[in-house]
């Protein structure tokens, strides 16, 4: 399992990978889940807690309501009596266990979606989970026991956001990829204007480390070079 160490102390943990990264934060006293892969993985994300010796989670984090993040919410909730924290806008899909069908953003994604996704999509329908806390744009972490903060990060889906550690580290859901080494660009978004402009709020901050959901870490100077390259068609 890959791990990260910030300044206070914090250690960031990847707990899956693969189909979808699902991360731990834990400051040794609490521990934070963010995301929870796809249902099928629920049985060999419950080992890999326990290994770590991880009998409680304070909070679970859904990056967004997908049901490849949030499918087990309901799980996580009722083993370790998780709080569940989500954007406001996705707080409809969870409570459902429904999914926003995203949009192609390449020529190869765009054809899938166009045939194949209205068919298909309905079928990943995974449990409701009722959630404990809404996030509106930001939400400080202080009372949580972390430095660091969670804010919007919309353009994969309306309500997805970004988890900021230490101003060291981003969570990032499927704000970006790190599947490719010379572009940190999505196959699939909402609104992909919206998205990048949300690259832009992340480079804001101090962060080195980008951690997307598919793939892995992205450093800045990537996440840098593609916001530069494709921020230039729209207007900022």
């Amino acid at each position: 399992m890959k791990r990260w160490k910030t300044k206070s102390g914090y250690e960031i943990i990847q707990i899956l990978s693969g189909r979808s990264n699902v991360f731990l934060l834990t400051n040794k006293e609490k521990n934070i889940l963010i995301d929870t892969s796809v249902s099928r993985l629920w049985n060999r994300l419950q080992h890999k807690l326990d290994i770590l010796g991880i009998n409680s989670i304070d909070y679970l984090i859904l990056t967004h309501a997908h049901f490849d993040h949030a499918a087990n919410a309901n799980q996580i909730k009722k083993r370790y009596n998780a709080l569940i924290i989500v954007q406001k806008e996705e707080a409809h899909y969870l409570l459902n266990g429904d999914n926003i069908l995203p949009q192609g953003t390449t020529i190869f994604t765009r054809p899938i979606v166009n045939i194949l996704g209205k068919r298909f999509f309905p079928r990943f329908r995974y449990e409701p989970c009722n959630y404990d806390l809404l996030v509106d744009s930001y939400l400080d972490l202080k009372n949580l026991g972390f430095n660091g903060y969670l804010m919007h990060t919309p353009g994969h889906t309306i309500g997805s956001m970004s988890l900021i550690v230490d101003d060291e580290i981003a969570i990032v859901g499927d704000c970006m990829f790190g599947v490719f080494k010379w572009s940190v660009f999505p196959p699939f978004a909402e609104d992909s204007e919206q998205m990048i402009k949300s690259w832009g709020k992340l480079l804001e901050t101090n962060c080195s480390s980008f951690l997307p959901s598919h793939g892995t870490a992205n450093n800045r100077l990537l996440v840098e070079s593609d916001y530069k390259k494709r921020i230039k068609n729209y207007s900022v």
